[in-house]
């Protein structure tokens, strides 16, 4: 009969392997993104059902209580949540993972240190690597959250001999770790190694822009994955260490992913200070003396009502309009003219991967009509008016022409290939790079000034009136 449940088990976990891996698959595109969400969550109840079965439980009071408390917290937070803070929200949650990983890696080390147990050095190794990473992730994912919700400044924050401090405190958990190791250390080494993790995640994010941070959320999400799996082996739970290697490796291969989208590698990320000050350069100089040619609502009507093809460039300024909804309208309306009406998305459009896509489909725009960066480029040329509604850096041609741009080598949309482009903007504020936009200035582009979603309003009437 135990070797049944053994059998059991083993195959439970192999099953909930096997579905967090299709659920990922899945959530590669936004047609499937749900049903992959569904999939991965039914693996991770199957995996936490054989858990129960696999572990000695001392109390399911405790742990039915705290299920029920986590899922009501999740679900309002899923529920109220907007877009626009979409990331500070997978920010928080990934933080809580890595707290997670840390502190069942030291509870793990109290329980065989108050057993009188020693751990071997390959189960000490792991609690100490689980403890730091877990702790690194949590204090900078709330780092990373405060910098998204402008609590703390969006700038790079630096003070003198701040990259000495951060090897001292490196070099002090790496003593205090070999310490715990070799069983020299004991539970208050651990909480030195604890307490200087958690310094340190904080201070290694402090230095980086808020423009970076989805790139930091996606390295720290890695790192919680990695913690997760070290926590599996300190448990001796199998598919725990599955699920962090899945986690680890999905959020590094996005990483590469968003760090290749930017043309920035990841070291200049964590450590170039980038938006430290304003950008300036040739270009912002020359640019200074280009007029800025502005259009109305009914100007942009007629525009649109005449072209064949239009392609609308969403950016985060779309996000905080909310005006997803207001511009699917629009399209519908120029789709009954006979417009011809694409969506280009590009990599890094909004505060994360995806993001632009799931606003979207929350309007319930067509799956077909999103163009990733790679197959909308080659029809700008042809495109009659190009709509660009609250994005900046990702359509700012100085990424292409422009070898002196902090930008420069960026992949870009290519708007500026288009017979006409329209721009709406609250300002001429600058993007997370904090430079000149050379499309506001390009002889093609008409700007629209006004929140996005009552300029786009506005323009759905005139339009209609046309």
């Amino acid at each position: 009969m135990l070797d049944l449940r053994h059998s059991a088990i083993a195959a439970s976990y192999i099953v909930a392997a096997i579905l967090f891996i299709f659920g990922l698959k899945r959530l590669s595109s936004p047609a499937t993104a749900r049903s992959g969400n569904r999939v991965a969550a039914a693996g991770m109840a199957l995996a936490l059902g054989a858990t129960l079965l696999d572990q000695q439980i001392l109390s399911f009071t405790g742990i039915a209580a705290g299920t029920l408390i986590g899922a009501a917290i999740g679900t309002y937070f899923a529920r109220t949540v907007q877009m626009t803070a979409m990331p500070q929200m997978v920010a928080l949650f990934n933080g809580m993972g890595g707290a997670t990983a840390a502190l069942v890696s030291v509870a793990e080390y109290l329980r065989m240190a108050h057993g009188g147990a020693n751990a071997g050095a390959g189960e000490a190794t792991s609690i100490v690597l689980g403890t730091v990473i877990g702790a690194v992730s949590f204090t900078g994912s709330i780092v990373a959250f405060g910098k998204l919700q402008e609590i703390l400044s969006g700038r790079p924050l630096q003070f003198p001999m701040q990259r000495a401090i951060n090897g001292v405190l490196l070099l002090a958990i790496v003593a205090l770790g070999v310490a715990v190791v070799t069983n020299n250390g004991g539970t208050v080494a651990l909480w030195l190694v604890f307490l200087l993790a958690l310094v340190l995640g904080a201070m290694f994010v402090l230095p980086i822009g808020g423009g970076d941070m989805p790139v930091v959320i996606s390295i720290l999400n890695s790192l919680t994955g990695l913690a997760a799996a070290l926590t599996g082996f300190v448990l001796h739970n199998q598919m725990l260490v599955v699920a962090g290697v899945l986690v680890g490796a999905s959020g590094t291969l996005l990483t590469l992913l968003m760090s290749r989208a930017m043309n920035r590698s990841v070291g200049s990320v964590l450590f170039g200070a980038f938006g430290a000050a304003p950008a300036s350069g040739s270009v912002s100089t020359d640019l200074a003396s280009r007029s800025i040619r502005q259009t109305t609502p009914e100007d942009t009507a007629i525009a649109l009502a005449y072209a064949r093809t239009v392609v609308i460039v969403p950016g985060y300024g779309l996000a905080v309009a909310e005006a997803q909804h207001t511009v699917r309208e629009l399209a519908t309306d120029l789709e009954k003219r006979g417009v011809d009406v694409k969506y280009a998305i590009h990599p890094v459009a909004g505060r994360m991967p995806g993001h632009m896509n799931v606003l979207l489909a929350e309007a319930n725009v067509p799956y077909d009509q999103l163009l990733e960066m790679e197959q909308v480029n080659g029809e700008f040329a042809q495109t009659d008016v190009v709509l660009v509604v609250g994005a900046n850096d990702v359509v700012n041609p100085a990424a292409r022409d422009d070898p002196s741009s902090p930008i420069y080598g960026m992949p870009i949309l290519d708007v500026d290939r288009a017979r006409n482009v329209i721009v709406l903007k609250r300002s001429m504020g600058h993007g997370f790079a904090g430079i000149e936009n050379a499309l506001f200035h390009h002889e093609k582009t008409r700007m629209l000034f006004g929140d996005a979603r009552q300029s786009l309003t506005q323009v759905g009437q005139a339009l209609k009136d046309a």
